[in-house]
């Protein structure tokens, strides 16, 4: 079989054509991939002093947990005094109140009616002391004349004095059917607010049946529990700061401090903890009370670094930090110690010190060794 050369050599030459074609593509798929990286390696990160947290000492407190809720000093449990029937009900919860505002209604129909039988009673043995007393006088001043026996003078004593008791008796009777008239009406027993309402008009109320609840919150306090064994180093009157569940920026937790006011003198027969109950700072007074909180009491301060949560950078168990060492960030790691329950703030053990500086927040993007520049630096730099 014949070959042509023309053939073969024409087949030749596109295969080096291709060739060079393909080296072609992949020196220019390479080019802007090492463009990219030097581009990325020439960008500086621009930081502002609000970026930058500068280390330094704060007072950390060490000593007993104590972990309990808030409660009221001042707290009333209106409960019905009479079986009656609840007419209406005039607060609900959380509108404050003064000290005589009428809060619950109960039906009074029949202690009124009561109460008009005892008024009536009560004149009529009015009137009839006032007959007996005037017989009495008579009786007397006859006697003295002779005209009447001592025997019928004595009886018109007796009957007197029987008048007296009765008239005696009316007036308690009175008072009874006024007091029962005056329970109808449930009255707030100090300035406070409602806190709980606990029954509808319609409700059958018996004696002892609790209808409202009043409060005073500025009388709110942290009525805690720690063990026995922390028992010989808690003192009246230490500081105690601690965090309140549930309230404060973003519905995470409000910090707050006060003071031990007193001890029990006898553990919970269950947990075997001690009840402790702190004063808290009227400045710090959470505004609802049931929360639960959590603290530490102050036996002993020292001066420690601390550094927010922020600022922390986690991986498993490891924590580092960004420290700015001369033009560019470094990753340090650290070793965190307790966490203040007041600030939230983590103790560095080691790994920093005081006066170096960190960043406040820390993300995915940074690097070890990355260069920054402070934005006053650059905004000087572009004036000139």
């Amino acid at each position: 079989m014949l070959r042509s050369p023309r053939l073969g050599s024409y087949s030749f030459s596109l295969s080096l054509i291709a060739c060079l074609c393909i080296g072609s593509t992949l020196v220019a798929c390479k080019k802007p991939e090492a463009d990219a990286g030097k581009t990325t390696e020439s960008v500086a990160l621009i930081l502002g002093n609000e970026d930058i947290v500068q280390l330094g000492t704060s007072e950390h407190g060490t000593g007993p947990v104590i972990s309990g809720s808030l409660q009221p000093e001042i707290r009333a449990d209106l409960r019905a005094e009479i079986s009656a029937t609840v007419v209406k009900v005039h607060k609900e919860n959380g509108e404050p109140v003064r000290k005589g505002d009428l809060l619950v209604s109960l039906d009074s129909s029949v202690l009124r009616d009561n109460l008009n039988s005892a008024e009536e009673s009560m004149r009529a043995a009015a009137q009839s002391l006032d007959g007996a007393e005037r017989q009495f006088q008579r009786m007397k001043s006859l006697q003295a004349q002779g005209m009447v026996s001592m025997q019928g003078l004595e009886e018109s004593e007796v009957k007197r004095n029987a008048a007296q008791s009765e008239h005696v008796a009316s007036k308690a009777r009175v008072a009874a059917a006024k007091q029962q008239l005056e329970r109808s009406e449930v009255r707030a027993p100090f300035n406070g607010v409602v806190s709980a309402r606990k029954a509808s008009a319609g409700d059958t109320a018996q004696i002892g049946k609790e209808l409202i609840q009043v409060i005073d919150p500025s009388s709110i306090r942290f009525e805690g529990q720690i063990a026995a064994d922390q028992m010989g180093v808690v003192k009246i009157g230490q500081r105690v700061n601690f965090r309140v569940n549930g309230v404060g920026q973003n519905s995470e937790q409000l910090s707050s401090q006060g003071t031990v006011k007193r001890i029990d003198g006898a553990a919970n027969p269950v947990t075997r903890q001690v009840s402790v109950i702190v004063a808290i700072n009227a400045k710090d007074r959470p505004p609802v009370v049931g929360l639960f909180a959590e603290g530490v009491i102050e036996a002993s301060t020292k001066p420690v670094v601390m550094l927010a949560e922020s600022s922390l950078r986690r991986e498993g168990d490891k924590v580092f930090a960004w420290v700015l060492d001369g033009n560019k960030i470094v990753k340090r790691g650290i070793q965190l110690g307790d966490r203040d329950t007041r600030l939230g703030d983590w103790v560095v053990n080691s790994g920093l010190s005081t006066g170096e500086k960190v960043l406040r927040t820390t993300n995915s993007n940074l690097k070890d060794g990355q260069q920054f520049t402070l934005r006053t630096d650059a905004s000087t730099k572009v004036g000139q």
